[in-house]
């Protein structure tokens, strides 16, 4: 049996379907395994816990051979480094207790000097995981390049979005980019390389280059032309506001990438191409493969689906909230079940939300600038809809095909926030019902709603409008 901690992230989330297709047994532990059903085979099992969990990761690690540790604590507004040590010591001791074979561990290439709090603590972690005397695989990436991956969608965005870059000193750092599927690779032989205790792999492409040439690689393959002014003064806060501000990063997690940033991260040790029959491809190669997938819009993962892309949220237990608010509205229309629910199954991202898409957008900048999520991480799929996909500030806590879409709000909201689509058969068609319920956390949310309550009024009464409009105009299915 094997274990893949991190399975809703950007590298779980294709690690396990090729773990599966090799014929292996795979369990995943995730903390809302919900967000997971349905996402793989049914041969694999989805367990409830927490690396912050002890007894949680006892029962997940019962049986197992190897683990694989994709866990990390970046998106979290706390101490993102002690949340780190704390799980990867509780689930070092956990694997020994179980008597676990070997741990398998996805950490950052780091340079000389010192070091940002993010890398600084992606090293720690595979320190603490070897500490317990596990044998443990470790392997340290740069960029990884592919489609959906933070590192392409940042670069993506930007070249994208300005044709004109104002460019930090950090673009002239050196990196050395892999392509996601070479990860994967590197982590499916970790299972069967021969090797006593632990040890350390530096993984990486064959070429080094600076961000700023990785930036005009990707110009040059998406038929850009892009002009890069670099500047001396940017610094770490006012590079991660500007990141907000065009790319799918939100502050809070911008700040973290761009203090690391300043250091190198190429390898140094080639000691992964001789011991692993694993020949990564030249960076060139990778961003036309990430392209490709991404016209196609087909992407397998991306960093935003892990839930710990929002931060942690908030725990409410003991806080006092005030009555429930609930604004339910309903509408008939012709189209049978399938053709109702089809415009609500592609809300969102690009195709906007129906009515007022400036007012969305104005509300996911205000969002960004409070250190939230914002409206820049999208859909996953233009159509295709799972439990635990993010939408753009929300996240799908429940999908049934033709019938229900609820969601959960993972703004920054003075409470807990749903907004949930119901389609019914009727006598005229069908009937769709939208709910947004908001539980305001005392006095500051009850101000919230009600010092917003036109607006709410609008957005909703226009939304289901909306929806319904595009029902009774385009569905293809009629009564």
């Amino acid at each position: 049996m094997i274990l893949v901690t991190g399975a809703s992230g950007y590298v779980g989330g294709r690690l396990v379907p090729a773990l599966e297709e090799g014929g292996a047994r795979v369990r995943c532990l995730a903390r809302k395994p919900q967000y997971l059903a349905g996402r793989f085979s049914s041969r694999t099992d989805v367990v409830a816990g927490d690396v912050l969990d002890p007894d949680s990761l006892r029962k997940a690690l019962q049986g197992v051979d190897a683990a694989y540790y994709l866990v990390h604590s970046m998106g979290s507004k706390e101490d993102f480094g002690e949340q780190d040590r704390v799980g990867a010591r509780n689930f070092a001791r956990a694997a020994r207790e179980r008597g676990v074979r070997r741990v398998i561990y996805l950490g950052g290439l780091a340079g000389d000097g010192p070091l940002s709090p993010h890398l600084a603590s992606r090293l720690e972690v595979g320190r603490i995981l070897a500490s317990e005397g596990v044998p443990t695989l470790e392997f340290r990436a740069s960029i990884i390049i592919g489609s959906g991956s933070l590192s392409f969608e940042l670069l993506r965005s930007l070249v994208n979005k300005l044709p004109v870059m104002v460019t930090p000193r950090w673009v002239g750092t050196a990196a050395q980019p892999i392509a996601i599927d070479d990860v994967i690779a590197y982590l499916i032989h970790g299972l069967d390389i021969e090797h006593e205790g632990s040890a350390v792999f530096e993984i990486g492409g064959p070429r080094r280059v600076t961000y700023g040439e990785l930036m005009r690689e990707y110009a040059r393959q998406a038929g850009v032309r892009r002009v890069m002014i670099p500047v001396p003064f940017l610094n770490p806060r006012l590079s991660s506001l500007w990141l907000g501000l065009v790319t799918p990063v939100y502050a809070r997690v911008g700040r973290k990438l761009v203090t690391s940033l300043r250091n190198e991260t190429v390898v140094r040790d080639t000691a992964a191409l001789e011991r692993f029959p694993v020949r990564p491809l030249d960076v060139s190669e990778a961003v036309a493969r990430a392209l490709r997938e991404e016209d196609r819009e087909m992407a397998g993962t991306r960093w935003s689906d892990a839930v710990s892309s929002s931060g942690r949220q908030p725990l409410w237990g003991g806080k006092r909230f005030g009555s429930r608010i609930v604004d339910r509205r309903q509408a008939v229309v012709r189209a049978d079940a399938a053709g109702a629910f089809a415009p609500i199954q592609r809300i969102g991202g690009s195709r906007g939300w129906y009515f007022a898409n400036w007012l969305w957008t104005w509300r996911g900048a205000v969002d960004l600038l409070a250190g939230g999520v914002g409206m820049r991480r999208g859909r996953r799929h233009p159509v295709d809809v799972r439990p635990g996909d993010p939408l753009d500030f929300w996240r799908v806590e429940a999908f049934e095909p033709n019938r229900l879409l609820h969601l959960q709000a993972e703004m920054k909201v003075p409470g807990r926030a749903w907004l949930q689509f119901e389609v019914e058969p009727a006598e005229e068609g069908s009937r769709i019902t939208q709910t947004a319920v908001f539980d305001p956390l005392s006095l500051g949310g009850l101000l919230y709603w009600y010092g917003l309550y036109p607006i709410h009024w609008l957005i909703f009464r226009g939304m289901l409008r909306g929806i319904a409009r595009r029902c009774d105009s385009q569905c293809p299915e009629r009564i």
